[in-house]
């Protein structure tokens, strides 16, 4: 092939696109001999070594993968049509494949895949491996050198890229089915009576369509269209609910107080529904009894650094007194809501990216009472009296409310701000025995209640309640991008 036209095109392309030729190079040039390679010059040499370049539909490969379709023009050098023969090299699939998930890989999910590949419980990737890739290729090698990874075994990094993006997932997954082919061209140059063709756009990826007869590809501009399969689930519109355990609900039941506040009388039996409903529901269930303020954020912190990877969600339950935007610790100091949610978000806990994280709050929010009457002594009605006899409120300075941020939590709260609510001594409070109820309910229905619909039927049960000649109203608040539908396992 023609130096000068090889030179021209090595001017084009920058430092990261001759990577990612070395990248796609490997099956053909030793890798030793890659790792050397410093521009594109060094590797057409290389390649020109093994014969790839004598028809130019190698190099057009790859400059069509690397989608520098611009350059292709330069490789033409007469009328005829080049040759293709059983000979010709094509690029591997493998290697188009692991491209096409470095090219659509944004920085965050790089950020993460790194770190769910530095925690491994089998320490084949260290810290200090990771951290010296640069890109996601990089990090590919790095697997491969270790043994986590081939064309053949393709576990780990379907397990990791899962919890990134379900499209980059899919792509992992048409492969291991054998659907996804790479952006392969021959390079069938236009005679000169031949009736002009379209320029066509830079190619992604490139799809042989199940009946086999031809070959759609279709460019980064338009949406690439979703290919039916029994074994690929629905993630647009539910929260995949399928490991087992499903993850962690976690219960912080402060029962007990140094001085000034009440002791909880009923708290164990909001303990005993919570870990029934929610250990039926696949949950392993980790429970805490009296912490202190300083106690309930280290626990907080300390799960939130634990990997959630074979885990689908986490559940936290906070039953104490309160203020608005506040819980109290056993030793009657505040910990901020905003602070048992914030090391939960995607940031800081990036194994818990794109899954539900349910917090429920049975406390106080406020001193005011529902309606804003005035507290009357109370009078039990005729049906319920030894129940109304013996409510109390989970009251506690008023701060400021707080809200997750992030996508995908949920934070139902026992009460509206700015007011109280209400336990029975013996029975439980109102908030998280109803919501038992309706988990229940709705876990044995054959119907697919989302956890937002099952909230409402807890607010209407809630607010149709008279405790102590007043009310309450539940209050839940979400950022979750998908429905959450809770089944026994």
């Amino acid at each position: 092939m023609d130096r000068v036209k090889l030179s021209r095109i090595d001017e084009e392309l920058g430092s990261s696109e001759v990577a990612a030729l070395c990248f796609l190079c490997r099956d053909v040039v030793n890798r030793k001999h890659l790792e050397k390679v410093q521009d594109a010059k060094d590797l057409f040499l290389k390649l020109e070594e093994k014969g790839l370049l004598e028809n130019g539909d190698f190099l057009s490969q790859l400059l069509n993968t690397i989608r520098r379709a611009d350059l292709l023009a330069m490789l033409e050098t007469d009328s005829r049509q080049p040759e293709e023969t059983d000979a010709s090299r094509r690029l591997s699939d493998y290697s188009v494949m692991l491209y096409n998930i470095h090219q659509n890989m944004t920085d965050s999910n790089f950020d993460k895949m790194s770190f769910l590949l530095s925690g491994r419980p089998d320490g084949k990737l260290d810290r200090r491996q990771i951290e010296s890739c640069k890109t996601p290729l990089d990090v590919f090698a790095e697997m491969e050198r270790t043994g986590l990874l081939s064309n053949q075994k393709l576990d780990v990094l379907l397990s990791v890229v899962k919890e990134l993006d379900q499209e980059l997932a899919q792509t992992v997954q048409l492969y291991m089915q054998g659907l996804i082919q790479p952006s392969h061209f021959s390079m069938d140059h236009q005679r000169s009576n031949d009736p002009p063709r379209p320029t066509q756009p830079s190619m992604s990826v490139s799809e042989t369509q199940p009946g086999g007869e031809r070959e759609s590809v279709y460019s980064d501009a338009n949406p690439r269209p979703q290919i039916e399969h029994p074994s690929l689930p629905d993630q647009t519109e539910y929260y995949a609910m399928n490991h087992s355990p499903r993850g962690q609900c976690v219960v912080i039941n402060n029962k007990s107080f140094l001085k000034g506040l009440r002791t909880r009388g009923g708290s164990d039996k909001d303990e005993e529904a919570l870990c029934q409903v929610f250990s039926q529901l696949g949950f392993t269930m980790v429970v805490h009894r009296d912490l202190t303020a300083d106690a309930m954020q280290r626990e907080v912190t300390k799960l939130s650094k634990r990997s959630f990877l074979e885990e689908d969600a986490l559940v936290i339950c906070v039953l104490s007194h309160g203020e608005k935007g506040s819980v109290y610790g056993s030793d009657e100091k505040e910990v901020y809501i905003k602070d048992l949610t914030l090391p939960f978000t995607s940031e800081k806990a990036p194994t818990l990216a794109g899954k539900p994280k349910l917090f429920f709050i049975q406390a106080c929010q406020g001193k005011g009472y529902q309606g804003g009457a005035v507290p009357l002594p109370p009078r039990p009605r005729h049906e319920d009296g030894d129940r109304q006899s013996h409510l109390e409120e989970d009251a506690g300075p008023v701060l400021e409310e707080t809200v997750p941020s992030d996508a995908d939590f949920l934070l139902g709260m026992a009460t509206v701000q700015d007011y109280k609510s209400f336990r029975h001594v013996s029975f439980g409070s109102v908030y998280i025995q109803e919501l038992c109820r309706q988990l229940h309910k709705s876990a044995e229905s054959s119907q697919m209640d989302n956890i937002l619909s099952v909230l409402t039927r807890v607010n209407r049960e809630v607010s149709k309640g008279v405790y102590l000649n007043h009310k309450q109203m539940p209050e839940p608040k979400y950022t979750l991008t998908k429905q959450l539908v809770l089944k026994y396992v």
